[in-house]
């Protein structure tokens, strides 16, 4: 199996609902994003995939969140914009550009601090 990782970020704010303490008000990140991909056979080439497509396909999706109030963005309008749930929101998004027969994304990270890091990723077979 061969594994491809693309780091991205984007600075955004964003306020935790539902939550008791000091995230519940507005306060910003500097997000670091990591996402990665897997397949088992590389192409006639000998690449997986174009690193430069995991690129495109991850700053699609982060231009929306960039230097935004993610509250204020659909879907975290509704959805609370927890680093868990834009770690699944970003791996579905790069995911419809991404994934082939091939290849599929494997696994998004979220770092919303050097410390703190969701991750969202899909158990094989498993459904939505």
């Amino acid at each position: 199996m061969y594994e491809l990782t693309v780091k991205a970020s984007f600075s955004a704010a964003h306020s935790l609902r539902d939550y008791e303490g000091p995230c519940s008000n507005v306060h910003g990140h500097n997000w670091i994003v990591e996402v990665v991909v897997r397949g088992a056979e590389l192409a006639p080439n000998g690449m997986l995939v174009d690193f430069s497509d995991i690129k495109e396909a991850a700053s699609q999706a982060l231009s929306r969140l960039d230097h935004a109030n993610l509250n204020d963005v659909p879907p975290f309008d509704s959805l609370n914009p927890t680093s868990e749930n834009l770690a699944r929101w970003i791996y579905e998004q790069v995911g419809q550009k991404v994934n082939t027969e091939r290849v599929r994304v494997a696994r998004v990270n979220v770092r919303e601090a050097e410390t703190s890091c969701a991750g969202y990723f899909e158990a094989a077979g498993e459904d939505k």
